[in-house]
């Protein structure tokens, strides 16, 4: 599941809206929006974010939060190492190698190493 997805469900189940009511009601197939919340398909476009927003009646910080959920929620990432240190292309690899392993305490652990670094945005979730 991507944070976007997870975002997604949370707000249908605090509606009570069923996934296909809102895929319905959204016109778009219920298998696509299964696929959204569980991390199958990529981003949404911009478009049905902004439908999403205005199904739910979400504003400002609200609707802003979604859309960086759904930039941080590509299911599949390409990291591009080339003109790096050895060192990162060592951790990129790593980290692609063994993610799947990781419980939540050894990823909040790292989240937290990366949102330390300056210059970098804190995650919000």
């Amino acid at each position: 599941m991507t944070p976007f997805g997870e975002r997604l469900r949370q707000l249908r189940a605090r509606r009570g809206i069923s996934q296909k009511q809102m895929a319905h009601d959204l016109q778009i197939s219920n298998a696509y929006l299964s696929a959204l919340e569980h991390g199958r398909r990529g981003a949404p476009t911009r478009s049905l974010l902004i439908q999403i927003c205005a199904y739910f009646n979400i504003i400002w910080d609200e609707a802003e939060e979604l859309e960086r959920l759904a930039a941080l929620s590509h299911p599949k990432v390409t990291v591009d190492t080339g003109g790096l240190s050895p060192r990162a292309t060592r951790l990129a690899n790593l980290i692609a190698d063994r993610i799947a392993r990781f419980d939540d305490a050894t990823l909040d652990r790292l989240l937290a190493i990366i949102d330390s670094v300056p210059g970098s945005r804190p995650e919000r979730s």
